[in-house]
């Protein structure tokens, strides 16, 4: 995927890494073990010590990640944004773990895609019935709250607390989140070409990438 590509632009073969919310390690293409010279993973849910993908996983917060300072040359969050509450002291302890000129890298849903827009006004069980519906496991579906979910706000975040901003893509793929109905599905795909036919329509895409350098 895209996300894979942007990190592994950075990713040497001595780095010492952090996966911000590794969870349980169900997407494959997140898997850097092997690659980097130590992945480790932080998340509050204790299935992350069985997360195959990590040489390391320490159940912890991003709120406090329990690395000493200047450890990591690179840390990564999959869509992990989304849920945080306290922003602020997220961005500071992923720049307190980095090693000066480390890389902070991104994935989320832009908060102005329509698919983060609805589920900002749904409640939690149909995110899961969603999720289930799609194949995903309701424990693998956690509450969102798009805090720090588009450009300016990433960049605002990212700034005040020691960051650079390098590179934020925003990107329009297949509507695969809309396969729920032939009908829905057309639309999504509609949706896609329209903002996918001019630049200033960037803004409206769902997947948001950033890549941060500590400075």
């Amino acid at each position: 995927g895209l996300f894979r590509k942007a990190i592994l632009a950075h990713l040497q073969p001595e780095h010492i890494v952090l996966d911000l919310g590794a969870g349980a390690g169900i997407a494959p293409h997140m898997n850097f073990r092997g690659i980097a010279a130590e992945v480790c993973g932080v998340d509050p849910d204790p299935r992350v010590l069985d997360n195959h993908f990590l040489d390391e996983g320490i159940v912890g917060s991003g709120e406090a990640v329990p690395y000493p300072d200047s450890h990591f040359d690179i840390v990564f969050a999959n869509n992990v944004l989304e849920h945080v509450a306290d922003p602020d002291r997220v961005f500071k302890e992923v720049h307190r773990v980095l090693k000066p000129g480390g890389w902070f890298l991104a994935k989320t849903p832009n908060r102005y895609h329509y698919v983060s827009l609805i589920g900002r006004i749904t409640p939690h069980w149909f995110h899961t019935l969603i999720a289930r519906q799609r194949g995903r496991s309701s424990s693998d579906t956690f509450p969102t709250l798009y805090r720090v979910n588009d450009r300016r706000t990433i960049i605002l975040y990212g700034q005040r607390n020691g960051f650079r901003p390098h590179r934020i893509d925003l990107i329009e793929g297949r509507p695969e989140y809309m396969r729920i109905t032939s009908l829905f599905y057309a639309i999504g795909l509609l949706y896609e070409r329209i903002v996918n036919s001019a630049s200033l329509l960037k803004p409206l895409r769902v997947i948001l990438i950033a890549q941060l350098q500590k400075y």
